[in-house]
């Protein structure tokens, strides 16, 4: 069996960033409970990881004790959420991922100058629900291209001389968000849609998975269920025409999904730990006569700086 080992894969900038900042708040409050606002990243591995060292994982700040230690995940929050960590005097760390601040940025600048912004994304993703909170009167919502056209056919008389911009979660499908981006400016030629978009590191691994895809004749994805660019790389290889399977570690994997195939190829997540991807590979070993090749298709150099921390 021959193994394409995409690159790059795993952990993004902003991921990385996250958990940093969630390891320094372990080492230096220790004594006092953290909270995190939802998952720090949709990484069911990483989140149990947390949660052993006594990291409390909360849907709500309704629980949240005034005066405690509070992160917001790299998915980012909505001002409403701020609002309320600032009412209970919550001590915050503000992990969300830079690029999903500057869209939440830009919908706020729309929303300003009387924009209504037509926000590309899954209804009810962390990252959507935040950045819903921006101007919740002036976004819609929409995810593919029946929604256009239920958009159109649904639309206020006057919707067509409105001001719009169009904006997208960031861990969407760059091909899928094209297409619906075209449909919009056919019948919506003056919206606006700034290069603000999806992000780096998405579009990386998507491209590496789309070119390993065509090589290959099965397609191992690792990443967690709840992880939107993790299902959008199993959605890509297959596309290419292949299968493909989205695992959230070694123990998912069948075996008999390879039987018969020579050449595998497998990526991750951008919220995967590689120590993850290494047990997969290591199971193929075990089970199979392994060659493995690591493509690199683009190298990354982002790093962001980590979120002040408090002095407590």
């Amino acid at each position: 069996m021959r193994v394409l080992l995409a690159n790059p894969r795993g952990f993004c900038a902003g991921v990385n960033r996250a958990i940093q900042s969630l390891d320094l708040a372990v080492s230096k409050y220790g004594e006092k409970a953290i909270y995190v606002y939802h998952e720090i990243v949709h990484n069911s591995y990483i989140v149990r990881h947390y949660a052993d060292l006594g990291v409390r994982f909360v849907p709500s700040l309704d629980g949240v004790p005034e005066l405690s230690v509070l992160m917001f995940s790299a998915h980012g929050v909505s001002p409403q959420i701020r609002f309320e960590a600032q009412q209970k005097s919550l001590y915050v760390i503000d992990a969300t991922c830079p690029l999903v601040s500057r869209i939440h940025q830009a919908v706020g600048r729309f929303a300003e100058q009387g924009y209504h912004v037509i926000y590309i994304g899954h209804p009810g993703h962390d990252e959507v629900v935040g950045t819903i909170g921006e101007a919740p009167g002036q976004i819609t919502v929409i995810s593919s291209e029946e929604d256009v056209l239920t958009l159109i056919e649904s639309r206020d008389p006057n919707y067509g001389e409105m001001r719009l911009a169009c904006l997208m979660q960031t861990t969407l499908s760059v091909t899928h968000t094209r297409k619906i981006i075209d449909l919009l400016l056919r019948y919506f030629p003056q919206i606006e849609v700034p290069n603000t978009n999806i992000c780096y590191a998405t579009q990386n691994r998507q491209e590496a998975v789309q070119q390993l895809a065509q090589r290959s004749d099965v397609a191992l994805i690792i990443g967690s269920a709840n992880s939107s660019n993790s299902r959008r790389l199993r959605e890509i290889a297959e596309q290419q025409g292949i299968p493909a399977k989205l695992v959230d570690g070694v123990d998912e994997i069948d075996l008999q999904w390879f039987s018969g195939h020579e050449t595998v190829m497998i990526s991750a997540g951008a919220s995967a730990p590689e120590h993850i991807v290494t047990a997969c590979v290591k199971r193929l070993q075990v089970a199979f006569d392994v060659e493995i090749e690591e493509v690199v298709t683009c190298e990354e150099y982002v790093v962001f700086p980590l979120p002040p921390m408090l002095n407590l």
